[in-house]
């Protein structure tokens, strides 16, 4: 199985009878994702458009699908009991797609739901490619392959992996762990399961200014992964202190999460750090020939 995620995965979406949740379980249906059912509460008993069943509870679906991950489509205020009622069902992880949930809510959720992964908030998925998509991310970007790749920025994903598989560099798995402050799933969380993943041969990190998760992930990489081509990207590296970036966690506060200690910690662990994510591409294949060459 590659990370978290392959073709056997079964998914219900909380939220399926919403906008978004139907139209995006619509595309992962496409790309070929297994999903199993949704969850609205009220509506359990119906239907969805997508012909999924619907259920009034998680625990409901889980107990007549077999699910094992959820992919959450519900507004912010009910978004962290959506999370801890997939954490009581026996789901073991949950992407949420969910943008504005209050930072404390996060806090206590990650806090007290152990045994389930969680990938987000306000982040764009997950992807093994050729196998399964559950996100919101644009299936047709992607190439299977052996590059792992981990981001904070959803578009800057599709943007990067669109220019890997143009220059002939599939991707194992791509994982978007969100833009806010506190997330379910980290840098080091990914490049740890990366470790151990046999397909995965090579890696692309995609950061932001703000927090210290790309600090902890050099600091990850010159233990664990020496002999692994990794390469990073540094979004809004010309942001002003104390300007949010887009996300609520890009955000540069006194000398915490600045641009310079991001690219420093890379480099001190010979990470190079593309100054746009153009140069991605070149480099990793660079650092590709470098560790075939001894």
């Amino acid at each position: 199985m590659s990370i978290y995620l392959d073709k056997q995965s079964k998914v219900i979406v909380q939220g399926i009878t919403g906008r978004e949740g139907a139209f995006h379980t619509a595309r992962m249906l496409a790309y070929g994702t297994n999903i199993v059912g949704g969850v609205t509460p009220g509506k359990g008993g119906t239907t969805a458009e997508s012909g999924k069943p619907v259920f009034n509870t998680v625990r409901e679906a889980v107990q007549a699908t077999g699910a094992t991950h959820s992919i959450i489509f519900v507004p912010p205020p009910f978004a962290a009991d959506a999370l801890y009622e997939a954490h009581a069902a026996g789901i073991k992880l949950a992407v949420c797609i969910t943008e504005g949930i209050p930072a404390h809510d996060m806090l206590k959720v990650v806090a007290t739901t152990p045994g389930m992964r969680i990938i987000g908030p306000n982040c764009p998925g997950l992807i093994t490619p050729g196998e399964s998509l559950v996100g919101i991310m644009p299936g047709h970007v992607f190439t299977p392959g052996s590059v792992g790749v981990i981001s904070r920025s959803g578009t800057l994903t599709y943007e990067i992996v669109d220019m890997l598989s143009r220059a002939g560099l599939g991707q194992s798995t791509c994982v978007g762990i969100g833009g806010d402050p506190i997330i379910g799933t980290t840098f080091v969380d990914c490049l740890r399961a990366f470790s151990q993943d046999e397909k995965t041969k090579a890696i692309v990190l995609c950061g932001e200014i703000g927090g210290s998760d790309e600090e902890d992930a050099a600091a990850f990489i010159g233990e664990h992964l020496r002999n692994t081509p990794v390469v990073a990207f540094i979004g809004g590296r010309s942001a002003p202190a104390g300007k949010r970036l887009g996300h609520a966690g890009a955000i540069i506060s006194g000398n915490t999460g600045t641009p310079e200690s991001k690219v420093k910690a890379f480099q001190a662990v010979h990470v190079p750090v593309a100054d746009k994510p153009s140069d991605i591409a070149a480099l990793l294949k660079q650092r590709l020939e470098l560790v075939g060459a001894r």
